[in-house]
């Protein structure tokens, strides 16, 4: 056949692959998938995905907030946003108190919503000499009433002098509305209720009203004051951070970690971990099971031997062992998943390759003093390229649903985020039970959009080069 023959027959069949409903359907979904991982690659800070699993990284999120579209939605739960405002939100006002020199920082702050912010933050950075600063911040609420919520030196310096100088400390922390300090000052509060307000939840009693436990809407301001007993003391940096009940495109988790950073980057990991094992798979398997098949007598005998071997294995219990004792690394999964895969794929091969071997052309090909290896790679692949192309289409879903369920139950790479370690996470946490459906929802979906993508792909290029088809013997089993 000549090249341009065989160029014209390729054309014509990828263009009716391409004009099939399902490779329009699959091809679509994939291109979803692909600049899911653009996007990710190019627009997410590459930060968030190393960090992924570090708590401090995520600390200035909400926790366990919904999506922001929640309250588009739901217009009337008006549920409270999460709110981060920095110095530049603030008036700065520099004074002196009995001689002793502030600081103060006041954040006005808006909050029209029907329920209680989840908790709020003050974060703060100084520099500082041998006497400490001391931190107080007060609240004054819309109805008039000021608490003072916190009061308390910052930790002391350790000076070193050389040459006559002396170097400043620089201190950065954070205030958790469930510091004990908070809630011992709100204690003195508690008679200006006509209730027992919960001092387990400091923010209820400071956005609450005096009569009764609902959320008292207004302006709230929050006075972050900084006592300076030095010349050289300085506030670097403050904050305050209102934990809100929606965040984002799909919200976090109890981890405060954005769930829609962890569901781009589970994209590329997918496609990655799928595409690798699946074409590594079937390419070693199709050239074994061709092996195989054109040698023939003990060559295949004892090949198949070891095919059988591999095929009668248990998976899945073998990927959860090797898992468990050499590692969880999402190399160390996509090579185990190649290792156990190709075995499938190699007996659909040689059975083709008995047949191919005994053509004509072949016969003339190997009369003509050919190597087997170059007969095998020029006169027999060549004819088992669509069959090629649709097993690995068809092994990227298995591929990519192995990595979720070891990742699920807890067997994944821990060191980044996967659809699967979401999962899990979110089961640990009993997502389901506290209706964090956010938490769940995303990741399933991810999860089959992916494998469907490329069922469709391989099942309409199997539908148009074996209209008889054989799906079940030409997929890679990795389960």
């Amino acid at each position: 056949m000549k090249a341009s023959e065989s160029a014209s027959n390729f054309n014509i069949l990828v263009h009716r692959i391409l004009h099939t409903k399902a490779a329009i359907a699959g091809f679509f979904i994939l291109g979803i998938l692909v600049s899911m991982t653009v996007y990710a690659f190019i627009a997410v800070p590459l930060e968030s995905f190393s960090q992924w699993n570090d708590p401090g990284f995520w600390i200035d999120y909400p926790k366990s907030a919904a999506p922001s579209w929640v309250n588009s939605l739901f217009p009337e739960a008006n549920l409270p946003s999460h709110m981060i405002f920095g110095p530049s939100d603030a008036k700065t006002h520099n004074s002196t108190f009995g001689g002793i020199p502030t600081n103060s920082f006041l954040f006005n702050i808006d909050f029209p919503y029907n329920s209680f912010p989840t908790d709020f933050i003050i974060d703060y950075c100084l520099r500082y000499g041998n006497i400490p600063p001391v931190i107080q911040v007060d609240v004054t609420r819309p109805d008039g009433e000021s608490f003072m919520i916190y009061n308390s030196p910052l930790p002391s310096s350790e000076i070193s002098s050389s040459e006559g100088t002396s170097s400043l400390t620089e201190y950065c922390s954070r205030i958790f509305s469930t510091d004990e300090t908070i809630r011992d000052n709100l204690q003195t509060y508690t008679g200006l209720f006509d209730y027992s307000p919960d001092l387990s939840s400091p923010q209820k009693m400071i956005f609450s009203k005096l009569d009764e436990e609902e959320v008292l809407k207004g302006n709230y301001l929050f006075n972050i004051t900084y006592y300076l007993f030095g010349a050289e003391d300085k506030v670097e940096n403050t904050k305050v951070i209102l934990g809100g009940k929606v965040y984002g495109l799909m919200g976090t988790d109890d981890l405060r970690r954005d769930l829609s950073i962890g569901i781009f980057w589970g994209a590329p990991v997918a496609l990655f971990v799928g595409l690798t094992a699946a074409i590594s798979s079937v390419i070693i398997g199709m050239l074994y099971g061709l092996l195989a098949g054109y040698k023939g007598g003990r060559y295949d005998e004892a090949l198949m031997r070891v095919n059988d071997l591999v095929i009668s294995l248990p998976t899945f219990v073998f990927l959860i062992i090797l898992s468990i004792t050499i590692g969880s690394s999402i190399y160390l999964i996509t090579l185990f998943l190649v290792i156990f895969g190709w075995s499938g794929i190699a007996r659909v091969a040689r059975s083709l390759a008995l047949q191919i071997k005994n053509l004509q052309y072949v016969e003339a090909s190997k009369l003509m003093g050919e190597k087997d290896i170059r007969i095998i790679l020029r006169h027999i692949l060549p004819q088992l390229l669509p069959l090629t192309f649709a097993s690995i289409a068809l092994a990227v879903p298995a591929a990519i649903l192995a990595e979720a369920t070891l990742s699920f139950i807890g067997l994944g790479d821990p060191s980044i985020p996967t659809w699967g370690s979401i999962l899990h996470d979110a089961n640990t946490a009993s997502a389901a039970a506290r209706g964090l459906w956010w938490w769940i929802l995303p990741p399933g979906i991810m999860i089959a959009a992916a494998g469907v993508s490329f069922a469709l792909i391989g099942s309409a290029i199997e539908s148009v080069t074996n209209p008889r088809g054989s799906s079940a013997q030409s997929k890679v089993r990795f389960t």
